[in-house]
């Protein structure tokens, strides 16, 4: 059996085994997760286990995230054709290439440049043009235009209000907020003009390492 044909195996079996049972039912998610390639993503080192339930790492103390967390985030931004998409955390590209599948297009940003590099060159070689690729640290970065969605691959501490700002009203914000090991996945809806006019949906419970940048302050026991 070819590796080629391993890895479409994987991919049936990552679907029907993990993210489907973790109550991911919609058909345009898990169509990507079907079709898109995982491994082709994944650091030629843990290519092997592309489709296994485990955060993979990536360097720079980075990982990619569980299937399941990546299905339920799709599942929960209800993305459409026409929506315009920010993430924050490129990573190796894989989840902004699922981004792209289900949008018009999406601008991804990630703190290494290393990073950058070769997501840049896997969603080329995936025909993935909607979607573009900077170097920007997400808390110092201010973008040219309002996003239909914002996906935020790493941690933080709490909600941050400018990312809020970036949204248009209707749009909806995936982060992970709190601390391990019991931190919150939600769903935040802007609901109106102001940073505070939202609807936050608590999503599942999950443990994923910080956001750069994003971590809580160290707290002091005397």
């Amino acid at each position: 059996m070819s590796t080629m044909t391993d890895f479409a195996r994987a991919r049936e079996l990552m679907v029907e085994q993990q993210v489907r049972p973790w109550d991911v039912l919609d058909a345009r998610v898990l169509e990507v997760l079907s079709t898109l390639p995982r491994d082709a993503f994944v650091p030629e080192a843990w290519r092997s286990l592309a489709y296994a339930d485990l955060q993979l790492p990536l360097g720079h103390g980075e990982v990619m995230l569980k299937p399941i967390v990546e299905g339920r985030a799709l599942q929960a931004l209800a993305l459409q054709p026409a929506d315009e998409v920010l993430e924050v955390g490129t990573g190796s590209g894989w989840f902004a290439a699922c981004l792209g599948r289900l949008s018009r297009s999406v601008l991804s940003l990630d703190l290494h440049a290393d990073f950058v590099e070769a997501a840049r060159a896997r969603l080329a070689a995936q025909g993935l043009g909607n979607v573009e690729v900077e170097a920007a640290d997400a808390l110092h970065y201010t973008p040219q235009r309002p996003f239909d969605a914002v996906c935020v691959s790493g941690a933080m501490a709490a909600i941050p209000g400018r990312f809020v700002e970036w949204l248009r009203p209707g749009g909806r914000l995936f982060l992970v907020r709190g601390e391990a090991p019991a931190m919150e996945a939600v769903l935040v809806t802007r609901t109106g003009a102001g940073v505070n006019d939202v609807r936050i949906e608590s999503l599942f419970e999950t443990d994923l390492p910080y956001l750069a940048g994003a971590a809580p302050a160290p707290s002091f026991d005397w």
